[in-house]
């Protein structure tokens, strides 16, 4: 499907969903110069840094689920950055970002600027990004975030130093809402978290499937601290929806039963990225039939093994499923080729060329992987990085340009499979 930005027509093919924008080249505050050439006959690395990066993960909060496939992604990337002594060394320090309820991001942001960290993977949230985007922008930090998805951050005031790998939730909201009109509801309820990520995609979908014609009959929200959902499910419940969108995080293990139990069936279900997984017996209820969304194409198994492999080797328990593992090791790739590219490890130099390195700017040579692209870098050249989560190519706001949104359908093993 392509679906452009500020169009609210475009219709669902295969998932696919493309947002156009001007590519804008940004000019690097710091070049670096080739050395001699080695004895091999290669060219030896351009340069010779040591990044200090940040990641401000969910290891705990409503989020948490979201932690283990994030920070394998970035622990991964960070780990075959150094592996391949291509002139740039990652120095991480990784730090619990919890969620706007808990609070743990306070600490952590402390912690990470206190570490002298140039640049910072996060936060996962929405709304705790918007809380630590303008000190890490005083602070000369550059910020990419693997899962922020509100359309705020496009025309936020971020002196150039703010980037993501995933689309924006205009995109997402799209993508859903055109999936329930076209599965053949005419009417939708919906429940959402009353917070930045929450809000965004309820307008989202409301007003892509009111433009088909369909109409939302029942709104009802909630704030991320709360335990308590039947309010919510009686609001639904009484105008009796052909379709429920359900937007929230780890709260829909206690919201499916509730919608279940007044009657609901989970077919009628329609899940986002926030809350979409593979919850096996962690919900009493069957869900099968409900369907959902979340950015990013399907990974080849090589990569879910290496994040697997280099998990477990840490002592971590296997990753369950993979939703922004692709966007958090592209996230960090993209960082070091900006760094390497800038020859600076100072955020401001890198943030100059993270949309050449992106192939935002489009005069770059394609490659797939760190090492293929450090060399390219290395010789003199430009290089554009195409990773896991697509081709990525940073906008002038540090949106990516393209993404693809996946459409996912639960079994009756309360596991999701991709249907597109």
């Amino acid at each position: 499907m392509n679906a452009l930005k500020g169009s609210r027509t475009a219709r669902v093919f295969a998932g696919i969903a493309l947002v156009s924008a001007s590519a804008l080249v940004m000019s690097g505050c710091a070049s670096s110069t080739p050395s001699d050439s080695g004895d091999d006959g290669g060219n030896k690395p351009a340069a010779d840094l040591t990044l200090k990066l940040g990641s401000l993960l969910p290891q705990t909060g409503s989020l948490a689920f979201l932690g283990p496939p994030m920070e394998s992604g970035v622990g991964l990337a960070v780990k075959e950055i150094n592996d391949a002594k291509a002139g740039i060394t990652i120095d991480l320090t990784a730090e619990d970002e919890g969620d706007t309820d808990t609070k743990a991001y306070e600490t952590s942001i402390t912690k990470l600027q206190g570490a002298g960290v140039t640049a910072m993977v996060g936060a996962a949230a929405s709304g705790v990004s918007k809380l630590i985007l303008d000190g890490n922008v005083a602070a000369g930090i550059l910020q990419i975030s693997a899962s922020n998805t509100s359309p705020d951050f496009t025309d936020w005031d971020d002196k150039g130093l703010y980037f993501r790998t995933a689309p924006s939730d205009l995109l997402q909201g799209e993508v859903l809402g055109n999936l329930i009109a076209e599965d053949g509801h005419k009417t939708l309820g919906i429940i959402y978290q009353n917070d930045a990520y929450g809000t965004g995609l309820d307008a989202a979908i409301k007003e892509t499937f009111e433009g088909t014609g369909g109409e939302v009959v029942a709104e009802a929200s909630f704030n991320v601290g709360d335990a308590q959902f039947d309010a919510q499910v009686e609001t639904i419940k009484a105008q009796n929806p052909d379709a429920i969108a359900i937007v929230s995080f780890e709260q829909f293990k206690t919201i499916a039963p509730l919608l279940v139990n007044a009657g609901i069936s989970a077919d009628k279900f329609y899940m986002v990225d926030g809350n979409l997984s593979d919850y096996g017996t962690d919900i009493p209820v069957t869900l099968e039939g409900a369907q959902g969304t979340k950015a990013g194409p399907a990974l080849a198994d090589d990569f879910t093994e290496r994040l697997q492999t280099y998990w477990t080797g840490e002592g971590n328990a296997e990753v369950k499923d993979f939703t922004y593992a692709g966007e958090a090791y592209d996230a960090v790739v993209l960082v070091a080729l900006a760094s390497l590219a800038a020859g600076s490890t100072e955020g401001a130099d890198i943030a100059a060329k993270m949309q050449e390195v992106s192939g935002g700017s489009g005069d770059g040579e394609k490659c797939t992987t760190f090492a293929d692209c450090a060399k390219i870098i290395n010789d003199g050249k430009v290089a554009d990085y195409d990773g896991y989560s697509g081709e990525v190519t940073f906008d002038e706001n540090g949106d990516p340009q393209g993404a693809t949104i996946g459409i996912y359908k639960y079994g009756a093993d309360n596991k999701i499979t991709r249907t597109n």
